[in-house]
């Protein structure tokens, strides 16, 4: 399938993918005319929406796709998404024809509580669990529920692209750096995303193996993290860890 990540907001991805005969499906549209845009640029039509969570910035733009067109809308079980045709679980397998594709549907909460992530094709479509270099913020879950999710999604192949809806990483970066800054895998694809920004590109999809290398979210168990963590006082615990962790990203100010 052609993979498109459509620009929205002030920093949202919402990712078109699309076969030859351009059927497309659309991961948490937050807004509709970006969509319609692509769609129209590229003359695909659209057949399903994918959603992982309820934050209107992922969901702000299905009323109007929906209106619009014929399509299935996949959401995970949450009153506060209205619009859903077909509600799913963690474990369940969506089979779609029109983009023929498979997607596996995993429970990741943290971000929400009822978060999900589409796994299928080589893609991951992680929303807000999973950024290069970072992880979501936890509004409603807990840091061993996060962390459990990110455990998750390292157990995936390597050559998976990470398809997540924010452009964040340059911040990312700065923050890993602080954390890790003699890792040669993060000082590779720190500077590769100021190259990518610089052109106005986006700095994603990003392969999960390099995410495993650099993302200190996905590094709880390096040595480097531990000495970061035994330097603040922080216990053995990888669940500590994680939470010190993204407490540390929650203050950061580059």
């Amino acid at each position: 399938m052609q993979l498109l990540p459509v620009p929205a907001l002030a920093d949202n991805y919402i990712w078109l993918a699309a076969d030859d005969a351009g059927n497309a499906l659309v991961v948490d549209p937050g807004e509709a005319a970006p969509v319609e845009a692509a769609l129209a640029a590229r003359g695909w039509t659209l057949r399903h929406i994918l959603l992982t969570h309820h934050h209107n910035d992922h969901i702000g733009g299905v009323f109007d796709l929906v209106r619009d067109h014929d399509v299935e809308v996949h959401a995970p079980f949450d009153t506060r998404i209205p619009y859903a045709s077909l509600r799913v679980e963690d474990g369940e397998e969506i089979v779609l024809t029109e983009p023929a594709a498979r997607f596996r549907v995993m429970a990741v909460p943290g971000h929400t509580t009822t978060h999900i992530a589409y796994y299928g094709e080589g893609l991951l479509f992680c929303g807000d669990t999973l950024f290069s270099l970072g992880c979501g913020r936890l509004f409603e879950g807990t840091p061993e529920q996060m962390l459990h999710s990110l455990d998750a999604f390292a157990a995936l192949p390597g050559n998976t692209l990470v398809c997540c809806a924010h452009e964040y990483t340059a911040s990312n970066a700065r923050f890993a750096l602080s954390v890790d800054p003699e890792n040669p895998a993060l000082l590779e694809r720190s500077a590769e995303v100021t190259a990518l920004r610089d052109k106005g590109l986006p700095s994603v999809p990003d392969t999960l193996e390099r995410e495993r290398a650099a993302n200190p979210f996905l590094r709880v168990d390096s040595d480097a993290l531990a000495r970061w963590a035994q330097a603040r006082g922080v216990t053995p615990s990888r669940v500590e860890r994680f939470a010190a962790l993204r407490a540390a990203k929650d203050d950061f100010r580059s």
